[in-house]
């Protein structure tokens, strides 16, 4: 399967480079592992978890997840604004594949 990959297909077209396009950077994988973890977070909750981040990247990150369909946004019309973010079902089914990166990385860590 991997040869016929290697010669066969554009790296572009492929779910490998999907997906990872949608989990690339910095914060992402972070950011859905805590609401994996929490299932209902805040944003200054998220930055604090996330400890060196900026409102503009966390920001741009939350909306990029939440246009790929990841998360969902939840914003309560109130005073002061109350946004809770929360998985979507297709970023829940996503968090299998990011489960067993975890468990590689444990199992062939270099110490």
């Amino acid at each position: 399967m991997i040869k016929n990959f290697i010669e066969n297909a554009n790296f572009e077209d492929t779910g490998f480079s999907y997906t990872m396009s949608l989990i690339s950077g910095k914060h992402k994988m972070v950011i859905l592992y805590c609401l994996m973890e929490y299932q209902v977070v805040r944003f200054n909750e998220l930055k604090r978890y996330l400890k060196n981040i900026s409102d503009k990247t966390l920001s741009t990150n939350l909306k990029e997840l939440e246009l790929d369909r990841l998360i969902v946004r939840t914003a309560y019309p109130q005073i002061p604004p109350k946004v809770e973010y929360s998985l979507s079902d297709r970023g829940k089914s996503l968090m299998g594949v990011l489960d067993q990166l975890c468990v590689w990385g444990e199992k062939n860590k270099l110490v």
